[in-house]
């Protein structure tokens, strides 16, 4: 059955990763699973068709089928769970990867968008220069905690799984800011993550999109 994602048509990013396609295209590559990309312009992701599926007017959606999912994190444990390689067979570690993809969109991720958006979003506002030093350090908080928990370990919980992708994802937007290079161990996980066949197969495929040349009439 044929897999369907959208992803911008060009990403605010240029194609570094961040998109959260990414993510989706990511895990498709680790568990083997073809697919397709319908790339689709901000005008057309807030028109009805986009709409029903996706109520929030956001990228990516999943389509397998009838199927039709939102959002990376339900979209990852979709395939996780349905396709060996992105979590473990032990039902205690299983339960902990999927503890891990929790608590990268619920735990880290937060802080990191706030940051972002008080950086790019909020620059012309008065209180920026002194809301921007609170709001980054509520990631480093984070960051050194999730630092102390990883350690010197390869990754989150033994084996590779769909905890270490929704993690470096998440903080591969930490990257830009410096902040991920300040906790040397993070950096070095990270670059791990990157450094896996799948994930350069998926950041290629979304790197090839935004550097082709539009289409002209």
């Amino acid at each position: 059955m044929t897999v369907t994602i959208t992803a911008f048509e060009r990403s605010p990013d240029g194609g570094k990763g961040l998109a959260r396609d990414t993510r989706v295209r990511w895990a498709l590559e680790e568990v083997g699973q073809p697919y397709e990309v319908r790339l689709v312009s901000f005008r057309a992701m807030k028109e009805p068709a986009h709409l029903s599926l996706h109520p929030f007017g956001q990228i990516p959606t999943y389509e397998e089928g009838e199927l039709a999912l939102f959002e990376t994190g339900s979209i990852v444990f979709h395939l996780a769970e349905r396709r060996p390689g992105l979590l473990p067979q032990d039902a205690n570690a299983r339960a902990r990867a999927i503890t891990w993809m929790f608590a990268a969109l619920s735990t880290i991720e937060p802080p990191i968008l706030e940051f972002t958006n008080a950086k790019l979003l909020e620059a012309d506002k008065p209180w920026h220069a002194e809301r921007l030093p609170i709001v980054a350090d509520r990631v480093r908080d984070r960051l050194r905690l999730l630092s102390a928990r990883l350690g010197d370990a390869e990754w989150l919980d033994g084996a590779f799984s769909a905890g270490d992708l929704m993690m470096v994802s998440v903080l591969l937007r930490a990257r830009p800011s410096g902040i991920l290079n300040e906790f040397p161990s993070l950096a070095a996980y990270v670059a791990r993550g990157e450094a896996r066949p799948a994930y350069q197969r998926a950041f290629a495929a979304q790197l090839a999109v935004n550097t082709a040349k539009p289409a002209t009439d």
